[in-house]
């Protein structure tokens, strides 16, 4: 454990910056799905940048958000989660697989899985043969796709990747568990690597050694917990060199401590000879990634914006005001009475009768400039340009609408999501594979 490999820790954390952008345009994705829709920023008045909803706050509107993408999603998931029942409905399966998804509750896990795959079109699992509180076995696990990084690989089945890892956050039992193989040297040297005062990062020498950031913490060596220490999983494809025989190619891990101590290394153990991650994006065109969330973001703002222009008109609009002409105000009254008794059933308001004008009540017609017409529209194309349209969304059809008809619809609908489960079904697939060869 005295060594340092800082050429891999730095090759792991410049695959993790790679992906910053990645990071930020998730980070976004989630936030529109999850109600917070007027977060980007945009010049004010004085060309500072700052958040739409304070920008509009300060020009005396109120931001609104109707929140169309969680519903959205949440209706994708849904229908995939039916189609799972469905295909399984009459099957019994009582063997290894069976015991492994009960014990990891698959349902669930893929179910959280596809809804991070919507909003970020990434979906990554971590399939392992271990030790752990609730049992020993194959354990799955969902990966933060914050926490991931792999060298930049083409092949959407991901055949190409040469470097893949994780940042974990262990607390110090774990470590020691985990590292320190029973010896009391080498647990009093983990606490040393670890320890608040350490010297820092041999690639950043003002880092601190994997303890003391915060939960929002994004650093790639300061743990997300003060009681956290950062540790780096890295798994490399390798090369064994023999003079007798022909290079053999294999993968291997490393367990990093954030100075570059490397506090484990081992070949594969897993029968497959592979990593232990299971990794899909989508689409991956030219190495890019565009979820299927990203399509009806723009929808969803101008709709926002829509919802707020109406109110707007709607709150400075006229609305039952009074005109009262004063000649025709009647001794002994003012014009605080007046609006006191106005309002009240069966009142009797005298007037001088003085006046050519009477009182009156006005009451405009707001002007919403086409508003209404371009909400409609708007919300016409969110749904053709999400393909979860009535009939997904179980909206009730037409009364000239039969089943067979109906049926029909929601077969139609569900076809512009095919390319989406069906990607997401190989993943689960290859998940499925890597389970029944790692132990």
């Amino acid at each position: 454990m005295h060594s340092t490999n800082p050429r891999l820790l730095a090759a792991a954390c410049s695959a993790w910056q790679a992906a910053a952008a990645f990071r930020e345009r998730r980070s976004r994705f989630k936030n529109f799905t999850y109600g917070d829709q007027w977060g980007d920023l945009t010049l004010d008045a004085d060309r500072r940048l700052r958040r739409e909803d304070d920008v509009l706050l300060d020009s005396g509107r109120r931001p609104v958000t109707n929140n169309l993408i969680r519903q959205m999603v949440k209706t994708v998931v849904g229908r995939y989660r039916a189609r799972r029942a469905d295909a399984v409905q009459g099957h019994t399966d009582s063997g290894p697989m069976a015991e492994i998804a009960a014990r990891n509750d698959l349902d669930e896990l893929d179910a959280r899985m596809l809804e991070e795959f919507l909003i970020s079109g990434c979906a990554v699992q971590r399939v392992v043969d271990e030790r752990r509180f609730c049992g020993c076995g194959v354990w799955v696990d969902n990966v933060d796709p914050r926490r991931l990084f792999f060298r930049r690989f083409s092949d959407p089945r991901g055949l190409d990747i040469e470097l893949i890892g994780m940042l974990h956050d262990m607390s110090m039992p774990e470590v020691i568990s985990r590292f320190a193989a029973g010896s009391s040297h080498r647990a009093d040297r983990l606490r040393h690597i670890f320890a608040p005062s350490g010297a820092g990062s041999v690639l950043d020498a003002e880092a601190a050694v994997g303890v003391g950031g915060t939960a929002d913490s994004t650093d790639f060596f300061t743990a997300a917990a003060p009681d956290r220490c950062r540790v780096v999983e890295v798994w490399t494809f390798d090369c064994r060199h023999d003079r007798t025989t022909a290079p053999e190619f294999f993968w291997k891990c490393h367990f990093l401590a954030p100075d570059g101590t490397i506090l484990d290394s081992f070949a594969s153990p897993y029968p497959h000879g592979g990593h232990p991650f299971v990794l899909r994006l989508y689409p991956l065109t030219d190495g890019e990634i565009h979820p299927f969330v990203e399509d009806v973001i723009d929808q969803q703002k101008y709709i926002n914006r829509l919802v707020v222009m109406i109110d707007h008109i709607m709150a400075s609009s006229a609305k039952g005001a009074l005109l009262f002409p004063l000649d025709q105000l009647a001794d002994n009254y003012s014009i605080n009475d007046i609006a006191r008794y106005w309002n009240r059933p069966d009142a009797v308001i005298p007037v001088s009768g003085k006046g050519v004008e009477l009182p009156r009540q006005l009451v405009t017609q707001a002007a919403d400039a086409g508003a209404y017409s371009l909400l409609s529209l708007q919300m016409k194309l969110f749904d053709r340009i999400s393909g979860v349209g009535d009939s997904l969304l179980g909206r009730v059809a037409s009364a000239g609408t039969g089943a067979e008809l109906y049926n029909s619809q929601v077969e139609n609908a569900t076809l512009a999501l095919a390319d989406i489960f069906r990607t997401y079904e190989a993943f689960i697939a290859a998940r499925d594979t890597k389970i029944r060869t790692s132990r």
